[in-house]
């Protein structure tokens, strides 16, 4: 430990006497660079320095995932938008890497199917690894299939599901993975997330690309979009932003 501190300190520019002798309260301030300093927002009100994804009037952030036709099909009503049954996945028009990401959801009020037909969709992160979005509430599935999983790879530590029809929130960070020049893997990408403020997965390893059949893997790629899945149920969503990391 004490040669952490004296390497530390001659890196801030100290003499190797006065680092040696270690008696200086401020050899261990550090007082540049500051951090910037920002609105921190409020429930329904995004930080200062994040980018608005959607903000209750459109989806001209979002296109078709399939086709890249813009504006993306979904409903935009009363400050929120749902699926489109049919219309196929929207995804941002801006990709990203590193990031956090603030989105609430809302699954159909009236239950009309049981397991992963009831209230299903999905945020993919880099357009290709699940964060699921289903009703869990009451709702008996596969547990690495559930609302708050890693789709197919790592069920939630609890479930923090709220009842059909009512708002829920996922708050991300996500790590993208990394690669090598060759194209294989350097570091798998990794998930911290929140559901309705209770943390679900603490800084998860992502096995790979979601796969609904077979096993996850990695192919090189490049910062990529936020995608938000069609999977046939009227899953609603309203107050997304995302900041850069």
């Amino acid at each position: 430990m004490k040669k952490q501190i004296l390497s530390a300190c001659l890196l801030a520019g100290f003499s190797f006497s006065a680092c040696f002798a270690q008696k200086d309260p401020k050899l261990t301030e550090q007082w540049n660079p500051v951090p910037p300093i920002i609105n921190p927002g409020s429930a329904q009100q995004a930080p200062s320095d994040a980018i608005v994804l959607f903000d209750g009037k459109n989806l001209s952030e979002w296109v078709s995932a399939k086709d890249g036709s813009s504006p993306a099909a979904w409903v935009v009503e009363n400050g929120i938008f749902t699926v489109k049954a049919g219309s196929g996945d929207i995804k941002t028009k801006q990709v990203f890497e590193d990031f956090q990401l603030h989105i609430e959801w809302r699954t159909p009020a009236k239950v009309e199917s049981e397991g992963q037909g009831r209230g299903n969709s999905g945020v993919f992160l880099m357009e290709q690894y699940e964060l699921q979005v289903l009703d869990s509430y009451g709702n008996t599935t596969y547990s690495n299939g559930q609302a708050g999983s890693i789709y197919k790879q790592t069920m939630p530590m609890v479930n923090a599901s709220k009842g059909p029809g009512e708002w829920q929130t996922y708050d991300v960070i996500f790590t993208a993975p990394r690669f090598l020049e060759n194209g294989m893997l350097k570091s798998p990408a990794r998930i911290t997330v929140l559901h309705n403020g209770v943390l679900i997965q603490n800084n998860t390893s992502i096995a790979g690309a979601t796969e609904y059949i077979g096993i996850a893997t990695y192919k090189k790629h490049g910062p990529m979009g936020i995608k938000l899945q069609d999977h046939g149920n009227p899953v609603s969503f309203r107050n997304i932003w995302v900041r850069k990391l």
